[in-house]
């Protein structure tokens, strides 16, 4: 049987519901933890609680500290997973995608409802990730998210529904796998992998996102608060309001990279539009434009390339993705 390791961080699929006032909240023993031997026949399975949090709580230095332990702990196990709150996991397993250098299975998994609500999906979602992290043919496919019987690479996956249970979906290119029964099934493959070596995190990243009318003073705020680098989440394709552009040139000009991503919930930035604030301009003057990833992803691996223990260039980084 294959060694598994079960690491918990908290959420939701941590928590237990007060019956009385419907109140969801950590418990001072996480529940999971009873739970987690019945799936004792899928593989040899080994709990360790690393974090007791709600996913709002959790911090790139939090992510850094998770990698780290996957990381060094790694040769003693065949495959891992993570259970981690649902607001926050596509952030953390995307940084766990960008900085871990391992072959073997890393799935992660939640829950939209807390363990004693009626319809708890925590522990049907952690025995797929389970099943997913024993298979095989989860090696070296990334880190990737297991939620309601669908498997999602962590580069594109996004919660879409702040309470449905099929909120995870990976918008434009839809799951890369199915959990049916005791079965892993692939239909995709990453055909893309990176990684950086990350020991400490000392410069930060912002996120903006563009709208109508939007003035330059938040953008120049950036450069004066100390900020290392800006993504933005443009219009459309990547385009911004005129007003922004003295601004982004600013900041350009500083040495402040600025990556461009789209709002749009589908679709690919493209450098398109020559007007001002259009993104062929943007892309001229030095915006880097980068394709599928959202705006929360962008920035952490701005900030993953910015803290970087080895050179790199960020733009070229960002075509990497691209390609």
């Amino acid at each position: 049987m294959k060694r598994i390791v079960i690491i918990n961080t908290g959420g939701t699929i941590a928590m237990s519901e007060d019956q009385t006032t419907g109140k969801v909240s950590p418990s001072s023993a996480n529940p999971l933890t009873r739970k987690s031997s019945a799936f004792s026949s899928l593989a040899l399975l080994e709990v360790v609680d690393l974090f007791h949090m709600p996913s709002p709580h959790m911090t790139p230095t939090d992510m850094l500290g998770l990698a780290h332990w996957i990381q060094s702990n790694a040769i003693a196990y065949d495959g891992v997973v993570v259970t981690h709150g649902t607001d926050t996991l596509e952030e953390t397993a995307y940084f766990l995608e960008l900085v871990l250098d391992l072959t073997i299975p890393i799935v992660l998994t939640g829950a939209m409802r807390s363990i004693n609500e009626v319809g708890s999906d925590g522990l049907a979602n952690l025995r797929s990730a389970i099943l997913v992290a024993a298979s095989e043919q989860s090696c070296d496919k990334g880190v990737l998210v297991v939620m309601n019987e669908e498997i999602h690479t962590a580069t594109y996956v996004t919660k879409t529904h702040t309470t449905n249970l099929a909120t995870f979906q990976t918008p434009t290119f839809g799951p890369n796998g199915l959990v049916s029964k005791n079965q892993v099934i692939y239909f995709q493959k990453m055909l893309r992998s990176e990684h950086y070596p990350v020991h400490a995190l000392t410069k930060r990243v912002a996120l903006l996102k563009a709208y109508t009318g939007m003035e330059p003073d938040l953008i120049a705020a950036i450069g004066t608060s100390g900020y290392a680098g800006l993504v933005i989440e443009g219009l459309g394709a990547g385009n911004m309001p005129p007003e922004t552009v003295n601004a982004i040139d600013h900041l350009i000009a500083e040495g402040i990279p600025v990556v461009m991503v789209s709002r749009a919930f589908n679709g690919v930035t493209e450098d398109v539009y020559d007007y001002d604030g259009g993104g062929k301009q943007l892309y001229q003057k030095g915006v880097i434009f980068t394709q599928g990833l959202s705006g929360v992803k962008a920035r952490l691996k701005l900030l993953v390339l910015l803290n970087c223990a080895e050179p790199v260039n960020i733009a070229e980084a960002f075509r990497l993705h691209d390609e």
